[in-house]
């Protein structure tokens, strides 16, 4: 497994831990369509969270949640469409970013909306 996949790896473990710590029940990991992945989809309040999770070792470049382009987001969006119609969950829902560093992890609550990725 390549350095990059391996550091992901961690950091979307993390992420997972710092969710359930958080009472978040996850529904998916690593959820795929095609090409498509959603990191981690869970639920905390009746309301359904995407949540993209972006690692890096060094901020010398930027903060890792800067590193999600309208792309990227974009096919968050349509996958996340394709979920909520798989499983037929009319409520409300929610985009997240966590962002993380070797020492920090930032929880992004509605990082961004769908109508943000155009």
């Amino acid at each position: 497994m390549a350095k990059h996949n391996d550091l992901g790896k961690k950091g979307e473990n993390r992420a997972y831990f710092y969710l359930k710590n958080k009472a978040y029940k996850i529904l998916e990991r690593n959820y795929k369509v095609d090409k498509s992945e959603i990191d981690i989809i869970a639920e905390k309040d009746k309301k359904i969270v995407f949540i993209e999770v972006k690692t890096r070792t060094s901020l010398a470049f930027g903060n890792p949640e800067s590193f999600l382009s309208s792309a990227q987001k974009n096919r968050i969006i349509k996958l996340a469409a394709y979920y909520l119609e798989e499983t037929q969950f009319e409520g409300e829902i929610r985009f997240d970013i966590i962002a993380i560093s070797k020492s920090s992890l930032v929880h992004l609550e509605d990082a961004f909306f769908a109508y943000d990725a155009s």
